[in-house]
């Protein structure tokens, strides 16, 4: 358990101390990409993590630890959109190019930093916070390969 302290300052200037309690839940979930190029939905997987810890309301932060790899979310209704992502960075940042990076996966580092590596999702009454067609992904720039994501889940002690 972490402690989260924060200090304010009131209308008349003075400082106003605020502290609550913060449950830290560390999950680490392993993902494996069949693709040199691929999108994983992994909104199901973070789900099931809330689910399993009984957490009502704080955020999720989902961050993958490669650089080759990122995190992001958009549509999960229609599996195209996925595959325009990959076509289109793909044809934005080719894997032949003027890079002087000498293992050959520079356009993985280059899309992998486009994307990013992290994701902050609210959760609410248990649930992500997600548009109606929003999912969460893991993309994959440099498969096929077995990857680990962090998946940290902050709520308040005593949430129930």
């Amino acid at each position: 358990m972490s402690v989260l302290t924060k200090t304010f300052r009131s209308k008349s200037g003075e400082h106003i101390k605020h502290s609550r309690n913060i449950n830290n839940l560390m999950e680490e979930i392993t993902v494996r990409s069949h693709h040199r190029n691929e999108m994983i939905d992994i909104t199901d997987m973070i789900q099931q993590q809330i689910q399993k810890e009984g957490i009502k309301q704080g955020v999720a932060v989902v961050y993958v630890p490669h650089t080759t790899a990122g995190i992001t979310i958009n549509e999960g209704a229609d599996p195209s959109v996925q595959r325009d992502l990959i076509t289109t960075l793909n044809r934005l940042i080719p894997k032949q190019g003027d890079y002087h990076h000498a293992e050959g996966n520079s356009d993985a580092h280059v899309k992998a930093s486009l994307l990013g590596s992290s994701a902050t999702i609210i959760i609410d009454n248990g649930s992500l916070v997600l548009g109606t067609w929003q999912h969460v992904f893991f993309y994959e720039a440099d498969g096929p390969r077995t990857r680990k994501i962090y998946l940290s889940l902050l709520s308040k002690v005593n949430n129930a």
